[in-house]
């Protein structure tokens, strides 16, 4: 049985009991299950659901989410977004990417070195020329799928 503060906000954190097999295995507090008891309303289940958000918590973790929050950082750009936008339709070359946006070189590259560097883009060299492409099908689909959650 979970013996919970009645306040609003825990201002102790209370002991791990060893028996407490959600408490030993994800270091879930029992102040986080006696939280969760007091929304849900009944503590079995709301220890259940802290062991499922321990499982969650766990497999997030053991992730590596950097990547994947690199690519969001990238793509967040209003510039970068459109440079995307941009290449959905093929391969171009920097001098027509800058033209596009009405941006100066430096601005350009700097941008399309981000994306790059996200791998959301793929840089070809020709002689003094850089042309650049989306680096995946992927990219093409995020940008889809960014309109039509907006739509929602």
């Amino acid at each position: 049985m979970l013996s919970c503060n009645p306040g609003p906000l825990f201002q102790k954190v209370m002991p791990i009991s060893p028996s407490s097999e959600i408490c030993r295995d994800s270091m879930i507090s029992e102040d986080a299950i006696c939280s969760l008891a007091r929304l849900i309303g009944d503590p079995d289940k709301a220890r259940a659901r802290a062991r499922k958000l321990a499982s969650l918590m766990d497999q997030i973790e053991s992730e590596d989410c950097e990547g994947e929050v690199e690519v969001f950082k990238a793509a967040a750009d209003p510039c970068r977004f459109r440079i995307l936008k941009l290449l959905k339709e093929g391969e171009l070359c920097v001098c027509e990417i800058m033209a596009a946006l009405k941006k100066p070189q430096s601005s350009t590259s700097h941008h399309l070195s981000i994306l790059r560097e996200a791998g959301l883009v793929k840089e070809r060299k020709d002689g003094k020329w850089s042309y650049y492409r989306l680096a995946d099908g992927a990219v093409i689909e995020m940008v889809k799928h960014a309109r039509a959650v907006k739509k929602k």
